[in-house]
């Protein structure tokens, strides 16, 4: 599995990434339990896959450690398009591979533009167009 560190569940707020179930996800809301007169506090927390969208949720000791994404940042040049598809080269290590373009970027991508895409556990995902100076 790709870099992650480690937070207490306990302190995670909406917006925060975690990993849920090994998939990289935002994390939607997260509801801290009072603690009972036997028990620890609880947290439950509820968040979406940054790539599928799919709602996951963990509950458990708010003290216990989860695991939350590092998210690289990275610009790649668009060789060519395909569809929906785009050829890139990553602009640091010159590596080429394909990225799926989201549709409210299909009429920005372009042959020899600029993107930039984070890489998130296993997975490239394309998220703007880089504006040209």
């Amino acid at each position: 599995m790709g870099d992650f560190t480690l937070k207490n569940a306990g302190s995670l707020q909406r917006g925060n990434y975690v990993i849920v179930d090994g998939v990289a996800c935002v994390v939607s809301s997260v509801d801290i339990s009072k603690p009972g007169k036997h028990g620890a506090t609880k947290a439950r927390v509820e968040a979406a896959g940054i790539i599928d969208g799919k709602k996951r949720t963990i509950l458990g000791p708010a003290a216990e450690n989860v695991q939350v994404p590092i998210i690289g940042k990275k610009n790649a040049q668009v060789l060519s398009v395909t569809g929906n598809s785009a050829n890139v080269m990553d602009m640091e290590t010159f590596e080429t591979y394909d990225l799926v373009i989201p549709e409210e970027l299909a009429n920005e991508v372009v042959e020899g533009c600029t993107v930039l895409y984070w890489q998130i556990i296993n997975d490239k995902v394309m998220k703007q167009v880089m504006k040209q100076a």
